[in-house]
């Protein structure tokens, strides 16, 4: 039987919006979903693991994987470089698994000239006094950068109608059942399930 290509999903939020929690508990409960690891030239924040949260490289490496053609789409993000394996993606959705990128609007825009089918979702906080709230409470940042973060939401949220789906993440239950419903929903299009159910479909035409 023909196996459909994985869905590719992009993921794009400001800073402090929650998106991470809210892929995070989506994998968990979805064992078909895989979750594109960025390299990156960023530091490990307390508690992130290489290969798991990022793969970590140097400038030089990463410099040297873009030269190379490594990457489907690549941006510099608060003076650090971040890139997605064009290899891993082609070969996880040739498998019929589904991805996830966690990737900016300057990602997301280069993801769809080279997959147009990609599903862009956009999740919001329920408003800029509850985003401040949100940076300032998980204690990662100076003020400096935070007020950095904050601007830089106010042109993110700006891309707002490039997405196909928007989430607001003011409930994170909520917000999670909102995310499941589209990874499903994208999974019983029609020209999805005439490949899945063509033998189905062929007893009754």
């Amino acid at each position: 039987m023909i196996k459909p290509n994985g869905c590719l999903f992009i993921i794009s939020a400001p800073s402090g919006t929650g998106k991470t929690s809210l892929v995070r508990a989506l994998l968990q409960s979805n064992p078909n979903l895989a979750l594109s690891i960025s390299h990156t030239t960023r530091p490990p924040r307390p508690g992130e693991i290489d290969g798991r949260d990022y793969h970590f490289v140097t400038t030089a490496t990463f410099q040297q994987m873009l030269l190379n053609g490594e990457f489907i789409e690549s941006a510099e993000v608060y003076g650090n470089l971040y890139g997605t394996s064009q290899h891993w993606v082609n070969k996880i959705i040739a498998s019929g698994q589904d991805i996830l990128l966690e990737i900016d609007c300057q990602g997301a825009q280069q993801i769809r000239k080279l997959f147009p089918q990609a599903i862009g979702i956009f999740i919001i906080p329920p408003s800029a006094e509850a985003l401040a709230t949100r940076l300032k409470t998980r204690a990662q940042d100076n003020p400096e950068i935070i007020q950095k973060r904050l601007a830089a939401a106010r042109e993110e949220i700006g891309h707002i109608a490039e997405y196909d789906y928007v989430i607001v993440n003011d409930i994170l239950e909520q917000a999670l059942s909102d995310l499941a419903s589209i990874v499903q929903s994208e999974h019983l299009r029609k020209s999805r399930q005439l490949i899945n159910h063509a033998e189905l479909i062929r007893q009754f035409t």
